[in-house]
């Protein structure tokens, strides 16, 4: 709040306190479980905005410019909970910085993310068609980077779901990149609406319990501060109980069927196999090309 609005509040005998927890507070803010309407409007967003990623990651090629990756996004006009970007080189490590004039090379480290209000759809990779196009220092960077961080999403992915604590999905990300070479530092795994990120129940120990009408998001980044780069999955999920996901069918019936191939492609394509009540939002779910050049090519869970 303004200090000048704190001043007057005061002069008029009110003393302001913070009642952000009424709203975000994980496990009981009021803006953390959704209902049916809510959950549908999430996946239109995440819809739109996952068919914006696979538009760029099937277009973009060397030499291309940053602003000409970023155009393939072709957004459609939804509101933005934070600034997209497409980023390459020396520049992919910033975040989230504007994409720029900078050419697009053979081998570059890539990012890119976008995000409509309700969803966030990120990737991060190498523009490479194979190994043989990395830089030499980091020709393993699938088997050392990308394979272990995949096994750790796949976990996150099937572990998730109704009763589950916020405490048991950071112990998993913990125990499969807990090496200081993972740089995994930020909550894996948190709260999503229209803003990115209002508040998150994974932590340490946490005992926040998850429930149906809840949105999260999988967050997983390495930040290897290396030749490594980053690999990079992130999609969001809804939480519904049996009855909730009865009136999503009926009430949403195209949607419901999009959920429905997500979750079948994940389970027979790539080994994830969700529990019932966990809705995959984005038609990009669980798809990792660590070679943005051979988009074809995924991971994939043994």
């Amino acid at each position: 709040m303004p200090a000048y609005l704190v001043s007057v509040l005061r002069g008029l005998g009110c003393e302001p306190v913070n009642a952000s927890a009424l709203f975000v507070r994980p496990g009981s803010g009021l803006r953390l479980i959704n209902d049916i309407d809510q959950v549908a409007c999430f996946e239109f967003a995440a819809t739109h905005g996952s068919a914006a990623m696979r538009r760029m990651l099937l277009a973009v090629r060397p030499g291309m410019t940053e602003f000409d990756a970023f155009s393939q996004f072709r957004p459609i006009g939804l509101p933005f909970s934070y600034h997209p970007m497409v980023l390459s080189g020396e520049r992919a490590a910033l975040g989230l910085a504007s994409s720029s004039g900078r050419e697009l090379r053979r081998g570059d480290p890539m990012s890119a993310a976008l995000g409509y209000w309700g969803s966030n759809i990120a990737r991060g990779g190498f523009l490479a068609a194979s190994a043989a196009d990395l830089p030499a220092a980091v020709s393993d960077y699938v088997d050392k980077l990308v394979a272990p961080y995949f096994a750790c999403a796949c976990e996150w992915y099937e572990t998730i779901g109704i009763g589950v604590t916020g405490g048991e999905l950071s112990a998993l990300v913990r125990r499969r990149l807990g090496d200081p070479f993972f740089g995994v530092q930020l909550n894996p795994g948190h709260f999503i609406h229209l803003d990115e990120w209002p508040s998150s129940p994974v932590w340490p120990g946490s005992d926040v319990v998850l429930r149906s009408g809840m949105a999260l998001q999988l967050d997983i980044i390495p930040a290897t501060g290396t030749a490594y780069h980053t690999t990079n999955i992130e999609d969001g999920v809804a939480l519904a109980d049996e009855a909730a996901r009865a009136q999503l069918a009926e009430r949403y019936p195209a949607a419901w069927a999009r959920i429905g191939r997500r979750r079948e492609f994940m389970a027979d394509q790539l080994g994830i196999r969700l529990k019932p009540e966990v809705l995959p939002l984005s038609n990009l779910a669980g798809y990792l090309p660590p070679y943005w050049l051979a988009p074809g090519l995924a991971m994939r869970k043994n």
